[in-house]
C-alpha cells in the first residue's frame, strides 16, 4: 500500500489525456499499487451495461468468442471497461483485498462488495482472459483487480441473496431511486400523484422503475414494451396498470400507444430502452410541463435537446446519473417486497 498522496476523484490514475476526469480518460493506470485512500478489489464478476453488451453483440454478430476478445482488448487498451462506441461500461462484484488507512469507504478486507460506480472510471486489470465467459451474457465471470477511489461508492453484498441476483439489481439501482424522487417531487409541486410511462418496462431498470412508481403511489402506470412476449410477462406479474406494445424508436407510434391509456401524455416518462433513437418518442409521449428521465446509456443528448426544441415541447429532461442517496438499499427493498421484481429478475437470469 503506497503512502503517496492521491486525488480522491482519481486524477492520479489518468494516463491520457491530461486534465480530464477518469471517466473521460482514454487510458487509466490500473497497475500502480493502491494509494493510502484507495481500496483494492479482487474481482469475481463484471456486469456489462445493457447498451454496451447489445452493441458488442451486434458488432460481432453474436459470436461469443469475438465478444469476449473485444472486452479483453478494451480493458487491456484502456485500463478500464469503457466501450468506445456506447461510452458506457457496467459494474462489478468482488472481495476487498486491501484498504488504505485513509480510505473513507467504510470497507474491510474480506468484505464481499458490489461497486456502485461505472466501470468506465474504475481502474481494472483482467488476469484470466475471461476464460470462463462464453461471451453470451451481460454477466462476465472474471479474475482481476480493480481500484476504488476515495469518492467511489460500493455496497456490501447481502448475505441472504445470490450474488448474481444482487449484481443485477445493483447494476440499475439508480433508476428506481430517481423515479421515486421525481414522483415525490411532482406530488409536492402539483398536489396530485403523476401518471408514469416507462419505455422498456419489461427490462431490469424498467421493471424496477415501475415498481418504484407503484410504491410511491403514482396515479397510473403504463409500460411500453416491444412485443407480445414482454406484454404477457408484465400482465402475468401484475406489476403495472396498463401495458402497450410499440417500437420505442418509432416516435409517433410510441406517443399514440401511451395516449390510448393516458390521453395528453404521461406526467413522467422514464426511458429504459437500451437502443438509440427513443428520445423523440419519449418527448411526444410526455404531457406539457411533464418530465422525461433518460435512463439509457444509448440516449443522445443533442437528439433529445434539439428534438424537444423542434417540437416546442415544454418538458423537463433529466439524465439519470446512476446515483441517488440510498439507491442500493431502496432497490434491494423492492426486490424483497415486490414479488414481481424477484420473479422477473430470476427469469431474466435463467434466460441469460
Amino acid at each position: 500500500m503506497s503512502t503517496v498522496p492521491s486525488s480522491p476523484i482519481g486524477l492520479h490514475r489518468v494516463l491520457a489525456p491530461a486534465g480530464v476526469l477518469p471517466q473521460a480518460a482514454d487510458r487509466l493506470d490500473p497497475q500502480s499499487p493502491p494509494r493510502s485512500d484507495e481500496v483494492l478489489i479482487a474481482v469475481d464478476k463484471l456486469n456489462l451495461d445493457a447498451a454496451s453488451y447489445r452493441q458488442l453483440h451486434t458488432a460481432h454478430n453474436g459470436d461469443g468468442a469475438a465478444i469476449r476478445d473485444a472486452v479483453v482488448g478494451i480493458v487491456a487498451e484502456r485500463g478500464k471497461m469503457h466501450n468506445p462506441v456506447t461510452g458506457s461500461g457496467g459494474m462489478l462484484i468482488g472481495t476487498v483485498e486491501a484498504v488504505g488507512p485513509d480510505s473513507p469507504l467504510d470497507l474491510n478486507v474480506g468484505d464481499r462488495v458490489a461497486t456502485l460506480v461505472s466501470l468506465t472510471l474504475t481502474p481494472l486489470t483482467i488476469t484470466d482472459g475471461l476464460a470462463d465467459w462464453d461471451g453470451l451474457s451481460e454477466q462476465v465471470p472474471c479474475s482481476g483487480r480493480a481500484t476504488l477511489f476515495a469518492r467511489s461508492i460500493a455496497a456490501r453484498l447481502p448475505d441472504d441473496e445470490p450474488d448474481d441476483l444482487s449484481l443485477a439489481v445493483f447494476d440499475v439501482c439508480g433508476a428506481p431511486a430517481l423515479t421515486a424522487r421525481v414522483v415525490d417531487r411532482f406530488r409536492d409541486r402539483v398536489g396530485r400523484a403523476p401518471t408514469v410511462a416507462v419505455l422498456g418496462g419489461a427490462g431490469k431498470s424498467g421493471s424496477l422503475s415501475l415498481a418504484a412508481a407503484v410504491e410511491r403511489k403514482a396515479e397510473r402506470t403504463v409500460a411500453v414494451v416491444r412485443d407480445d412476449t414482454e406484454a404477457s410477462l408484465l400482465k402475468h406479474e401484475k406489476l403495472v396498470d396498463n401495458v402497450v406494445i410499440a417500437d420505442a424508436t418509432d416516435a409517433v407510434a410510441t406517443a399514440e400507444a401511451v395516449a390510448t391509456v393516458i390521453p395528453g401524455g404521461a406526467d413522467l416518462t422514464v426511458v429504459c430502452v437500451d437502443v438509440p433513437g427513443c428520445e423523440h418518442g419519449a418527448i411526444l409521449a410526455t404531457a406539457e410541463g411533464g418530465t422525461v428521465i433518460f435512463f439509457s446509456m444509448a440516449t443522445s443528448f443533442p437528439t433529445a435537446a434539439l428534438g424537444a426544441e423542434g417540437l416546442a415541447a415544454d418538458v423537463e429532461m433529466i439524465v439519470g446519473n446512476g446515483y441517488t442517496p440510498g439507491h442500493a438499499g431502496y432497490a434491494m427493498s423492492l426486490l424483497k417486497t415486490v414479488p414481481a421484481i424477484r420473479s422477473m429478475f430470476q427469469a431474466r437470469m435463467t434466460a441469460d
